[in-house]
């Protein structure tokens, strides 16, 4: 009779605990069954003078982003998304972005909350939906700022104060810009086209007696013409005649049009007359680094790099920013170099080691990703012959334009990572 009872006490305990599972579930069930989706990852990449959040997700979800001051935060209430603790576990390093806190608010919002370590701004806020491996995606575009611009915009909700920043009742918007007209994103990407020479400065006299400066502007204009076709560039030349421009004056021209990508075209000679293929040049790290200290002593530094005044920061803080941009800018600037010589290699002859490095001085702007085209040697009597033919430099303009396509694809996907 002893044995009976125990096995019914055993039977009891283990139904008790069956049942205290299946309840569990039920009730994870239940408070998940409000989520559409569940956020899977957090990221933070490191950018000039700012700071890219990203958070992954299976759905799409409502959400709202705002700044809060004493302390300094950021802080983004979502919904209709489970949202863990897991994401407070995030490594990646940055230099505006500390702690990550995650907490359960009213009515099935949860609250991510990131400490500040410097005064910023919410410069962008857009959701992408799922592409190539990516599932949906929220990012974040913070910069640094002034103590000024941080308190102008801290408790005020939304960001900017722009209702249409919270998704609530608007699903289905994949793009949610909360800057301000004057830093809105461009709608066209702006290309400068650098014709090497020109005026009293030929460059090198080919094997027949022509001239680079002559070639180089030729194929500047061919190059502007197959882009302006496409419809989705804004292209400017920094000289469309035949006259002089200083090799700084040709870096101020790309850098006074916030140009996204600058293009400096030219010909090769060589005492060599065998000597010929395609180069592609960017600038050396030394040359880099030369150049970032320069601009840091500079007294004016409103206007070292784009969008960012760096007067009101410590000579510490622009020396890093500088750094940042400068490091940035060179990854950009091989990045199209690798698109350019992949495109190129397709049509005509490279040289071996095709991507080279120097300090060329039009290559030197801190947050214009640039390149020098070196297009082959004159000195050579083919390739000169090549490069004097309208339907030469066709192709080469076609390859160019078609690796600005590709290098503008591919940094769509990797500046979310």
């Amino acid at each position: 009779m002893n044995a009976l009872k125990k096995i019914a006490a055993v039977c009891r305990c283990q139904m008790l605990k069956l049942t205290t599972i299946v309840l569990s579930a039920v009730f994870l069930c239940v408070c998940h069954a409000h989520a559409a989706g569940r956020v899977s990852g957090l990221r933070i990449g490191q950018g000039i003078g700012s700071v890219r959040i990203v958070f992954d997700a299976d759905a799409e979800f409502d959400y709202n982003v705002f700044l809060l001051d004493a302390p300094k935060r950021l802080v983004v209430d979502t919904q209709n998304v489970y949202v863990g603790k897991a994401l407070e576990k995030t490594k990646d390093k940055n230099n505006l972005v500390g702690r990550v806190r995650v907490g359960d608010i009213q009515d099935g919002k949860t609250r991510i909350v990131f400490d500040l370590l410097k005064p910023v701004v919410v410069r962008k806020v857009f959701m992408l939906p799922p592409q190539s491996t990516f599932k949906w995606r929220l990012a974040i575009d913070v910069s640094v700022a002034s103590e000024r611009e941080f308190r102008q915009k801290a408790g005020i909700d939304n960001a900017y104060g722009d209702k249409s920043l919270s998704m609530s009742g608007s699903r289905g918007r994949v793009v949610v810009d909360a800057t301000p007209r004057a830093h809105q994103q461009k709608s066209r990407k702006i290309i400068v086209i650098d014709a090497g020479h020109g005026g009293h400065d030929p460059g090198a006299v080919g094997y027949s007696g022509v001239y680079e400066k002559n070639i180089t502007l030729a194929m500047a204009k061919e190059l502007k013409r197959q882009l302006d076709r496409k419809g989705k560039y804004k292209v400017y030349l920094t000289r469309s005649t035949d006259v002089f421009i200083p090799l700084r004056k040709r870096v101020a021209i790309a850098r006074k049009h916030k140009a996204d990508l600058f293009v400096s075209v030219h010909a090769d000679s060589a005492l060599n007359r065998k000597a010929t293929g395609l180069s592609v040049y960017t600038l050396s790290e030394t040359a880099s680094d030369k150049e970032a200290a320069a601009l840091a002593e500079r007294e004016n530094k409103a206007d070292v790099i784009s969008g960012l005044n760096l007067v009101e920061q410590s000579k510490e803080v622009s020396d890093v920013l500088i750094s940042l941009a400068q490091r940035e800018t060179r990854n950009r600037s091989s990045e199209f170099a690798k698109c350019l010589v992949d495109e190129m290699r397709k049509s005509v002859k490279l040289i071996s080691d095709t991507h080279r490095f120097a300090g060329f001085a039009v290559l030197k702007a801190p947050d214009v990703p640039s390149v020098l085209l070196e297009m082959g040697y004159l000195s050579n009597k083919n390739e000169e012959r090549f490069l004097r033919q309208e339907s030469y430099r066709r192709k080469l303009a076609t390859s160019a334009a078609n690796a600005i396509d590709r290098y503008f694809e591919d940094m769509k996907h990797k500046s979310l990572f």
